[in-house]
């Protein structure tokens, strides 16, 4: 049976592509949970996006409507098991414990934007990651980055021998690790809490992409970024779906989504979305007084490119133990991203 739900939140500023008039004349109308702000690029941007994929490739007879605040940014992935949402995007990082094999796309060192990295991961995880059947229990509609993760905070960090000693909001996953062998101090806040544990300077600083300087609010209490090239690592990302809300809709509108939308195509546009709110993010940067950008030194990108080499030795290491051909994965994505 399909699924009706009414949207119960407004999203003030977000360019939302669901409207009433779509919804009253789909024949399925899939529930969609969301935890980032409402105006930021998930949800005025990505989700809008994939329900005009979905409109379009089949016929309006498909659309979707958004929720926010259904559950925190941990539990969505068990929210559209239990079949209370159908779709979400899940943060691999958060789930300590659940996620490994996604740790491939979140090593440092990859060079290209968030599309190429989106593009490439989706190819390596058809071809490799999948074997690790870390998504059991849901469907994976599409995988994806963000792009390069940098240093935010209200003091100036100018070296990277500055971070040691820091208390940094750091995700897991592979930023974690990188934090770890940094010498910071790791604090385990989800991202919608990042403001108000800098403003209360429960933290020093803050690991995320650029675009947190727009959709975080960052520029007001993260005032410096120091900036890596290619980033400090990159997030890993999923939109999953309801397996059962999936059986449930007929063979050619389950045909039509493979083919026009679930995979690269959505993987590749999503990607395509994340460069465009990270250059809002720089933007809102360099446009705001008493924001500033310090750059990575040579000697210190020298430093990073040793402990990334650790890094990526050592997760290679730990997605091999699940049965993935990880260095063939990781091979794959440099290539991919490098040709892109």
């Amino acid at each position: 049976m399909a699924k009706f739900s009414k949207l119960t939140s407004l999203l003030a500023g977000a360019a939302m592509a669901v409207t009433g008039a779509a919804a009253n004349a789909a024949d399925y109308t899939l529930t969609i949970s969301s935890w980032a702000p409402p105006t930021h690029g998930i949800n005025a941007m990505m989700w809008p996006k994939f329900v005009e994929m979905v409109e379009e490739a089949t016929d309006g007879k498909v659309t979707a409507e958004l929720k926010l605040g259904m559950a925190p940014p941990p539990a969505q992935m068990d929210l559209v098991m239990d079949g209370a949402a159908d779709l979400t995007i899940i943060f691999h990082g958060y789930q300590a414990g659940r996620f490994t094999a996604t740790k491939m796309i979140e090593l440092p060192g990859y060079e290209g934007s968030a599309e190429a990295a989106s593009v490439a991961y989706w190819r390596a995880y058809d071809k490799y990651l999948s074997k690790a059947n870390e998504h059991r229990g849901v469907k994976v509609v599409a995988l994806h980055t963000h792009g390069p993760a940098q240093l935010h905070s209200n003091a100036a960090v100018t070296s990277l021998d500055d971070v040691a000693g820091l208390k940094v909001r750091i995700p897991g996953g592979v930023g974690g690790d990188v934090g770890k062998a940094l010498g910071a101090t790791g604090i385990a806040v989800p991202a919608p809490k990042v403001y108000e544990t800098l403003a209360s300077n429960a933290a020093d600083g803050v690991v995320m992409p650029f675009e947190g300087r727009k959709g975080f609010k960052l520029t007001e209490v993260a005032k410096n970024v120091y900036e890596v090239p290619g980033g400090l690592y990159r997030g890993s990302f999923a939109f999953i779906m309801n397996e059962d809300m999936f059986a449930d809709l007929p063979a050619d509108i389950q045909a039509a989504l493979e083919e026009k939308v679930f995979g690269e195509p959505l993987s590749r546009e999503i990607g395509k979305i994340w460069d465009e709110i990270d250059t809002i993010g720089r933007d809102a940067t360099t446009s705001t007084e008493g924001n500033a950008i310090n750059a990575a030194t040579a000697e210190d990108l020298a430093k990073f490119e040793a402990i990334a080499a650790d890094v990526r030795a050592s997760v290679i290491a730990e997605v091999a133990e699940q049965g993935v051909d990880a260095q063939a994965a990781y091979d794959m994505i440099a290539k991919e991203m490098a040709a892109y």
